[in-house]
């Protein structure tokens, strides 16, 4: 049974993205034979990506921040403009398969079902880039670093940890009800993770289905024009922002120990200077930490819901012991 879909795609100085991979997207819209509606939202580019999709598809929903505001608020910007029930979340930097669709309707006839993601692929279809995700800690971190998937390509029953947020679909209630993805995270990283795992703590389940396919340009819609010592620094702060926010009992206790010897002390002794300035935005943000704690709660006592983190790995590791899986 197929649903309408909003395709929701942040657009950051991506015009040559757009031109290579936008066709892409509207064929396997097209195809899907259902209502659909394609929303770039524009994130203060400096190119002329608003010109081409203002002259070249005037039938896309454009929509601009008034100034470069990240990818979480830019998703987010799209994620209320949308009006569909379900909304494909999708970099400017994927191709989709003609039939990216046909494999995914199933799983929103599940009541409980949050989204299912797609197997991404790398552009020359040589690599899996992202296939679906474990679930586990490594000290005081919860990490989703390990990949696999079913040896059973009709198995509708793969969970993964998170979604990724370069290629998504989810239910549009659901995700409107979350709130979209966490400003907090912004400009880039860590809030599909994020997401998804609030999603999971309300009982809401996130899949992978291994038939829909899509091809990843790789470092495409990512910011390249920035300084990496930049992203690493971000990348960092967000990190130690997941894990304060997600992390509950002995192991949160334990995070501002975990934080300061395993992970900024060890990197500056190396001369990596930039962990520093990572770890003190980390405790600027200290009030909208508590916020973000404070909503995902609130959530889970309207939905009378007390998983957490820990039950989530359950749950996705018991199902994963009755499959054969391949481990990439």
């Amino acid at each position: 049974m197929q649903k309408s879909v909003s395709i929701v795609i942040p657009n950051y100085n991506g015009k040559h993205l757009l031109e290579s991979y936008l066709p892409s997207v509207i064929t396997a819209a097209e195809n899907a034979d259902t209502d659909f509606e394609v929303i770039v939202i524009d994130d203060g580019s400096k190119d002329d990506s608003i010109s081409f999709i203002k002259q070249h598809y005037k039938n896309v929903k454009l929509l601009v921040n008034d100034k470069n505001r990240g990818f979480s608020y830019t998703c987010n910007h799209g994620i209320r403009e949308a009006k569909y029930e379900l909304i494909l979340l999708l970099n400017s930097d994927v191709k989709l398969t003609p039939d990216y669709f046909q494999h995914q309707w199933k799983y929103f006839l599940k009541p409980d079902t949050f989204g299912v993601m797609a197997r991404i692929m790398s552009f020359d279809e040589t690599k899996i880039e992202d296939a679906a995700r474990l679930l586990y800690y490594s000290g005081c971190r919860i990490k989703a670093n390990k990949f696999y998937y079913s040896e059973e390509p009709t198995d509708d029953n793969v969970y993964t940890a998170y979604l990724s947020g370069a290629n998504a679909l989810v239910d549009a209630k659901k995700l409107k009800e979350l709130g979209g993805f966490d400003e907090i995270y912004s400009p880039f990283s860590s809030e599909d993770f994020d997401l998804s795992l609030r999603a999971w703590q309300l009982g809401w389940k996130c899949y992978y289905e291994h038939q829909s396919v899509c091809f990843h340009h790789i470092s495409g819609s990512t910011k390249t024009q920035i300084k990496s010592n930049f992203i690493k620094k971000i990348y960092y702060r967000n990190r130690f922002l997941l894990q304060k926010i997600q992390l509950t009992g002995i192991r949160a206790s334990l995070l501002p120990l975990h934080l300061i010897f395993a992970e900024v002390v060890p990197k500056m002794l190396t001369g990596k200077f930039w962990i520093w300035t990572a770890y003190k935005d980390y405790l600027a943000l200290f009030s909208l930490v508590m916020e973000s704690k404070k909503r995902l709660s609130a959530l889970k006592n309207k939905y009378n819901s007390s998983l957490n983190v820990s039950d989530v790995m359950e749950i996705i590791n018991k199902s994963v012991e009755e499959k054969n899986i391949n481990r990439l």
